[in-house]
């Protein structure tokens, strides 16, 4: 019985809380209140016009084109473990391994796998592009 009366005064405590907290009216302490004069001058200062041009000091697309591809080493022979590494070193962090062998088993200890093929193969890539590495385990052949 005195849990059913503590949940009671918990749950009571709790929505009284939400209630409080969550009126949905934003002018109470701490908030200033706004008038219609207010709205519209932020309404004014957010609105731009679509024919305003770009601003052209910033245009650095030719880095950022640079920044987004990479090249991707050949990962192949390395254990999976230092074949991930190697691919993030590199700026690739979208990264997958399955089993070369087929039998669709996970790389729990990714030291004690070997990476036998790769997808996409080595070469300058998008770094946003998925890497799949292909291991089997050190004692087996690709």
């Amino acid at each position: 019985m005195r849990t059913r009366t503590t949940a009671a005064a918990l749950a009571a405590v709790a929505l009284l809380t939400l209630t409080a907290c969550g009126s949905g009216d934003d002018t109470g302490p701490g908030t200033p209140d706004t008038t219609a004069e207010d709205a519209a001058t932020t309404e004014a200062e957010t609105d731009a016009p679509a024919d305003t041009p770009a601003d052209d000091t910033d245009d650095n697309t030719g880095d950022e084109a640079e920044a987004e591809s990479a090249e991707l080493p050949d990962l192949t022979g390395q254990d999976l473990q230092e074949a991930q590494d190697t691919a993030q070193a590199a700026g690739f962090y979208v990264l997958d391994d399955q089993d070369a062998s087929g039998q669709e088993r996970l790389q729990i200890m990714d030291r004690n796998w070997t990476v036998c093929r790769q997808e996409p193969a080595a070469g300058t890539h998008s770094t946003d592009t998925p890497v799949v590495l292909y291991a089997v385990k050190d004692d087996e052949t690709c």
